[in-house]
């Protein structure tokens, strides 16, 4: 019998756990209009796309700690 997964929380950094500060789904949890996310003025490594674990990719926004901590 295979063990459920643990649920992906769309406002935690899959890599470090921390909060991500995604807009979008700040938007979607209070229904207040926000800015655009911080995410859209950074580029995100192929490297650091594939640190994130398979079953949280395009389920939970890096934060930007993790996003900073690649060297371009």
């Amino acid at each position: 019998m295979e063990t459920p997964q643990a649920a992906i929380d769309p406002c935690r950094c899959p890599l470090c756990g921390q909060p991500n500060g995604c807009a979008n789904e700040i938007e979607r949890a209070t229904g207040q209009p926000q800015p655009l996310c911080w995410c859209t003025t950074v580029t995100f490594t192929p490297e650091l796309l594939a640190r994130v674990p398979a079953q949280a990719q395009r389920q939970a926004c890096i934060c930007a700690a993790c996003a900073g901590a690649v060297p371009r």
